[in-house]
C-alpha cells in the first residue's frame, strides 16, 4: 500500500514510575532519518528503538520522543519510617543536653533518606517504552497508508489524464501526416523546375519519420501501465521508482513537443508536462 512520508502518532501509558509518553512525527526526506529525544532513564535503549523504527519505516525525516513524567507527589512519595523513628530518638535523647535546640517534623523529613521516591526498574520500564514505541508505530503507518491512499487517488486521476490526451495525440498522427505531405506536395507544384517524383516521395518519407511520435506514445503507453502497477502493489516502498519513472514520462513529453508542427499536439505537449510535474509533487510525500 502507498504510503505518505508525512505523519504524526502519539501514546501514553501509566508506569509505577510515572506516565511514559512517545511521540513519532515525519516529514519528506529522500532516506532514512531519524533523530531522538529520549528521557534520561532510556537512554541505554537508543539503538534498539532505531532498529524497531528502521524495520517499519524506509523513508522520511523523523522525530521521536519519549518522556517519562513523575507521578504526583503524593503517591510518589514514601516515609523510611525506621529512619524517621531513629532519628525522632535520637532528638529526644539529645533534648536535654540542648534544651535550646527545637527539631520540627518538617525540619526531619528533609533529612536524607527520609523520603524515598520508587527506582525505575531498568529492564521493566523499557520493556513498556517498547510496547508503547510498537503500538504509537502501528498509529504512525496507519496515518501513512491513509494519507498514502489520498495521493494515490490523486496521481491515479492524473494518470489517467495523461492516458486520454496520448490517446487524441494518437487519434491526430494520421491527420497530422496527411497535411504535411499535403504541404509538402503543394510547395514541390510551386516550384519553378519539375521534381523528380521518386526522390521528392523519399524526401517526404524522411521527413514524416523526423516526426514520427508513435514510439514515444508507445513508450508513454508503456509508462501508464507501469505507474499503475506500482500503485496497486503493497507493503513496498515506491516512492524513489515512481520519481525515476517520472523522468521517463517528462522525457517523452519533451520529445512529443519538440517533434509537435501542429499546434494541437503542441498543446497537447504543453498539457502532458503540467499533468507530469503535478504527478511529481505528489511522488516527492510517497515513503
Amino acid at each position: 500500500m502507498i504510503r505518505s512520508m508525512t505523519a504524526f502518532a502519539s501514546g501514553e501509558r501509566g508506569t509505577p514510575w510515572g506516565a511514559l509518553s512517545c511521540e513519532l512525527r515525519s516529514v519528506n526526506h529522500r532516506f532514512l532519518e531519524t533523530g531522538l529525544r529520549l528521557a534520561e532513564e532510556l537512554r541505554t535503549l537508543e539503538p534498539l528503538l532505531r532498529e524497531r523504527v528502521a524495520a517499519r519505516v524506509q523513508r522520511g525525516k523523523l522525530d521521536l520522543v519519549m518522556r517519562l513524567r513523575a507521578p504526583e507527589a503524593a503517591s510518589s512519595l514514601t516515609v523510611n519510617e525506621a529512619l524517621l523513628g531513629q532519628l525522632g530518638e535520637l532528638a529526644r535523647r539529645l533534648d536535654a543536653q540542648f534544651p535550646s535546640l527545637q527539631v520540627q517534623f518538617t525540619d526531619l523529613l528533609q533529612l536524607p533518606g527520609v523520603l524515598q521516591t520508587p527506582v525505575a526498574d531498568g529492564e521493566a520500564l523499557q520493556a513498556q517504552a517498547l510496547e508503547l514505541l510498537d503500538q504509537v508505530l502501528d498509529e504512525f503507518i496507519a496515518a501513512r497508508e491513509r494519507e498514502g491512499a489520498s495521493l494515490a487517488g490523486a496521481i491515479r486521476e492524473r494518470v489517467d489524464a495523461v492516458e486520454r490526451i496520448a490517446g487524441e495525440v494518437r487519434v491526430l498522427v494520421p491527420d497530422i501526416r496527411e497535411g504535411q505531405r499535403a504541404k509538402l506536395a503543394a510547395r514541390l507544384a510551386d516550384l519553378p523546375h519539375p521534381v523528380d517524383p521518386g526522390r521528392a516521395e523519399q524526401e517526404l518519407v524522411l521527413w514524416l519519420q523526423k516526426l514520427d511520435v508513435d514510439e514515444e506514445l508507445d513508450r508513454l503507453t508503456s509508462h501508464i501501465t507501469e505507474i499503475r502497477r506500482i500503485l496497486a502493489q503493497k507493503g513496498q516502498a515506491v516512492g524513489r521508482r515512481l520519481d525515476f519513472l517520472l523522468q521517463e514520462f517528462n522525457r517523452e513529453a519533451n520529445t512529443l513537443g519538440s517533434k509537435s508542427v501542429d499546434a494541437r499536439t503542441s498543446a497537447a505537449a504543453v498539457e502532458l508536462k503540467v499533468l507530469i510535474d503535478q504527478i511529481r509533487e505528489q511522488v516527492q510525500n510517497i515513503e
